[in-house]
């Protein structure tokens, strides 16, 4: 079968933790999905109005993660890690059944949820693939930061930098071509914060489940955690991986090129909502020989993708 056909996963999945932000147990169920159905999340603790469809204008919060809501107001919360290893991995059906408001953290990463996926293996279907292709380009500010989107005919470019003044180990800048790099640094790079703010976050009622497990915790220029960087790009590979996840909720993989500037999750929604406000903006496309980019097609985006 194709790499250009729509993709599921082979059988359920079971992933077992704790909420980063809530600290309450969950446990979630990935379940294969029929083509054209995209990605479903299904609140099981709740008996009526438990479907959340994924889509840029159903994020309802974009501080410190990304929560989505559906007309009911029924919520799950911090989808960006798991979308993240969706939209690498090239899967566009999947149920997520989880019987709490917010997905597991793991270990701070997509780790756990790429290699899982991986294990259980693909079911292609005999639909095609449909990505968004930017065909302007899109800036939106806040200050000094900035997201941009522009077109790219051939593929999905990130260009991410952060800056920190509390700290300078964090100012880092990193590019990604999604699907002809190797995303495994993205995939294993763990969120993180800063020790001071930890208190902070506690008063707002975040991070009641966070931990030296599942967050780089830095003090100064020292890490806390016993295992230390796991590529020295970590803390922008991070920032990548939270966009790509914020991205899938366009509802389709994109080609083009993004670039942004010491933002996160409400910069890239805020960026996101810009850009598919005007349909002169981009075009929804379905990959068949005569309009395939070409990146999709050779060795490496296979490895990412499919």
């Amino acid at each position: 079968m194709s790499v250009l056909n729509q993709k599921t996963i082979n059988n359920i999945i079971k992933f077992n933790g704790i909420g980063l932000h809530s600290g309450k147990k969950v446990n979630m169920i990935l379940s294969p999905a029929s083509p054209n159905s995209g990605i479903i999340f299904k609140r099981s603790d709740l008996k009526n109005n438990n479907l959340i469809y994924p889509n840029v204008f159903n994020v309802s919060s974009a501080s410190y993660c990304t929560k989505i809501t559906n007309e009911y107001g029924a919520s799950v919360s911090t989808v960006e890690h798991l979308m993240a290893a969706l939209y690498g991995l090239g899967i566009d059906n999947l149920l997520i059944e989880l019987n709490s408001e917010e997905l597991p953290i793991m270990d701070g990463s997509s780790k756990n949820f790429v290699e899982a996926i991986r294990n259980i293996g693909f079911k292609v279907s005999d639909q095609p693939i449909r990505i968004i292709k930017i065909n302007k380009k899109i800036t939106h500010e806040d200050g000094e930061k900035f997201i941009t989107f522009e077109p790219n005919k051939i593929s999905l470019e990130i260009d991410f930098e952060i800056k920190y003044k509390q700290n300078s180990i964090l100012n880092q800048r990193n590019k990604k071509n999604i699907y002809m790099d190797d995303l495994t640094d993205i995939y294993n790079s763990r969120t993180f914060c800063l020790f001071e703010d930890i208190e902070k976050l506690k008063k707002m009622g975040l991070a009641q489940g966070g931990s030296l497990e599942n967050a780089i915790v830095l003090k100064g220029n020292e890490i806390l955690n016993d295992e230390k960087l796991r590529n020295s790009n970590e803390f922008v590979n991070h920032k990548i991986l939270d966009c790509l996840g914020d991205i899938y909720l366009a509802g389709y993989r994109m080609v083009g090129k993004i670039t942004s500037s010491q933002g996160g999750h409400n910069l890239t929604n805020q960026g996101l909502r810009d850009l598919l406000s005007n349909n002169d903006n981009f075009s929804i496309i379905e990959l068949k020989e005569k309009n395939i980019p070409h990146s999709f097609l050779i060795k490496n985006p296979l490895k990412s993708i499919a």
